[in-house]
């Protein structure tokens, strides 16, 4: 099939969902563009600061995004393009974008709170004490996760004759590798996010307490990432991927307690351009080849491989495909970091919702590139190997090279060059949010079991220490294929509890909330029944004692959270009204 079809037909959906539906649960949740948002209210210069739409778009989509949109698009797509594209396109506007657009509404009424301190609200102290305690796990996961992916991704190298160079090239710097010519890929990246972190400070300054124009801000982010590239290719660098995950669990632990403006938001701004790029170019690459009659190479259904690998394609195909559907990761980042700078309200909608159709859009970029330009053959040697180091990175990475330069006659080295530099700023900026977002988590659970929180408890250094050990060990002991599925599971699953939260909370103002509900009610069961299926037929026979114990914690507090909302909304039903929520 003609990949601009899918593609036409995409757009055309997220268009309509954006135009139209986003409209209609922006006014059933009651956005009112004359209420007082956290970030001016509490402006304290720290967690609470009025941010600039762009800027704040910015830090919120790369945030977000994270390396899910690719992986998660990379891997499922082995069941098929058929039911990978549908799943996105559905779940993205009617799932994963009220998701994040109700969870972000949810915590600008209820003063920037996070969407646990929100389920406390709404589902009492024991739903508040279960949701808390899942939610930490949750991003215990998706840190291991990300650390063990940004270490291959910042490590990957490939053999330089399927990237279309020939021996003798000066393009890439190389090594050999077991008599093969290897090109140094992620060397490339890794020089530019240390240029890039390292110059982050100087445009945080510059942009909030300098005030510079968002014009210069976006052409000095746009420089610094060019140079980062450039010296990249000059001075790629070359440490271990172990080197790299400590180097990034160190800088995470002290990144988590500065003010936002200082490194977070610059360098997801800075980082953000890249992806920007990104997105142009392989967009470029699929309207142009679509036009030159380029189809897709893989299956359109291939379900019997997909359940070989992964497990039949219910569940566990939604819970693979988690970002760029939808992801209880962003809820998160809504009502962790992004509800504390939303300067106002009216922008709600442009953030929580639009940012969640762009992420929808790269997932579908992602599914049309490998389609388009990898033979299953090569996917399943890239992605699927037998001796089971697949490396998906390189898979999205490869087959961006070879889209643009069968459309665009860019030369195939440069354009996975593109694909690498788009995982590798994404992935880092996820594991530095989601280390603070962990911190926050933890400095709310000390407040809540003790009546005088230990003075060690309420430093910074020590929740972020905390979240930065787990964090480290669970990556070490588990790659991230053994990790990705635990993770997809419970990341769908914290969606579908942000979901029951945000509808209780939504009955608790008289409002209507199927919107809500019925995602939260279809997502409960298919992630239940991933964690199941994961539990009987991975776990248990491998003897996973540490996934064994975090799947069987999952499932309890999910089944806590679900029989507390039923207690509130149906023998219930009159407690008492929130006054924020309606005001």
């Amino acid at each position: 099939m003609n990949i601009l079809y899918l593609f036409l037909v995409a757009i055309f959906c997220f268009f309509i969902g954006y135009r139209f539906y986003a409209r209609f649960v922006a006014s059933r949740m009651g956005e009112d563009p004359e209420h007082v948002t956290p970030a001016v209210d509490q402006n304290d210069g720290v967690d609470y600061v009025p941010t600039r739409t762009p800027i704040l778009f910015a830090h919120h989509y790369a945030t977000i995004a994270g390396a899910g949109p690719i992986i998660g698009p990379t891997l499922g797509i082995l069941y098929g393009v058929g039911p990978a594209w549908l799943w996105i396109v559905i779940g993205g506007i009617f799932f994963g974008a009220v998701h994040d657009f109700s969870a972000l509404f949810a915590s600008i009424r209820e003063r920037g709170c996070s969407m646990a301190e929100i389920a406390r609200k709404a589902l009492g102290e024991t739903g508040f004490l279960m949701f808390i305690i899942f939610t930490s796990i949750m991003l215990l996961l998706v840190t291991s996760a990300f650390l063990s992916l940004t270490a291959i991704s910042l490590t990957s190298i490939w053999p330089i004759e399927k990237l279309g160079l020939e021996h003798g090239q000066t393009l890439l710097q190389t090594k050999v590798v077991d008599g093969q010519e290897m090109g140094i890929i992620g060397g490339i990246a890794s020089t530019s996010v240390i240029i890039i972190t390292a110059i982050a400070p100087l445009l945080g300054f510059l942009i909030f307490k300098k005030s510079i124009k968002t014009w210069l801000a976006f052409t000095l982010a746009l420089i610094v990432c060019f140079v980062s590239i450039y010296v990249g290719f000059l001075l790629p660098v070359q440490i271990s991927g172990i080197a790299w995950m400590i180097i990034l669990s160190i800088y995470v632990l002290f990144a988590a307690g500065l003010p936002v403006w200082v490194i977070l938001q610059p360098r997801d701004f800075i980082n953000v351009q890249i992806l920007y790029a990104g997105l142009g170019v392989i967009m470029l690459g699929v309207v142009v080849g679509g036009i030159n009659g380029l189809s897709t190479q893989m299956p359109l259904f291939n379900l019997s491989a997909g359940s070989r690998h992964m497990g039949p394609v219910w569940p566990i195909l939604f819970i693979i495909i988690a970002c760029g559907a939808i992801s209880g990761f962003h809820a998160l980042v809504a009502g962790g970091t992004s509800s504390k700078q939303l300067a106002r309200e009216s922008d709600a909608k442009k953030v929580g919702y639009g940012a969640m159709i762009l992420e929808s859009i790269l997932a579908i970029l992602v599914i049309l590139a490998i389609a388009s330009s990898l033979k299953m053959s090569d996917y399943l040697a890239i992605a699927w190997p037998a001796d089971g180091t697949g490396n998906p990175i390189l898979a999205f990475a490869v087959s961006t090279g070879r889209l643009v330069h069968y459309s665009l006659g860019i030369p195939a080295a440069p354009g996975s060059i593109i694909g690498i530099l788009m995982v590798e700023g994404f992935v880092v900026t996820t594991l530095d949010s989601a280390v603070r977002l962990n911190r926050y988590i933890f400095e709310e659970f000390w407040r809540r079991i003790f009546k005088d929180v230990p003075a060690i408890c309420k430093k910074f250094w020590f929740n972020s220490g905390l979240a930065v050990i787990l964090m480290f060990a669970l990556a070490v002991s588990n790659g991230y294929k053994l990790i990705w599925p635990v993770f997809g599971a419970s990341n769908q699953l914290l969606a579908a509890l942000t979901l029951i939260a945000v509808t209780v909370w939504l009955n608790m103002a008289g409002k209507k909330s199927w919107f809500t509900l019925i995602p939260a009610v279809i997502m409960v069961v298919t992630t239940i029944a991933a964690l199941l299926y994961y539990l009987f037929a991975r776990y248990i026979p491998t003897f996973n004692v540490v996934l064994i114990i975090t799947d069987l914690v999952l499932l309890i507090l999910s089944v806590g959270v679900i029989i507390q909302s039923v207690k509130k909304t149906v023998f219930s039903p009159h407690y008492p009204k929130s006054p924020r929520i309606s005001s």
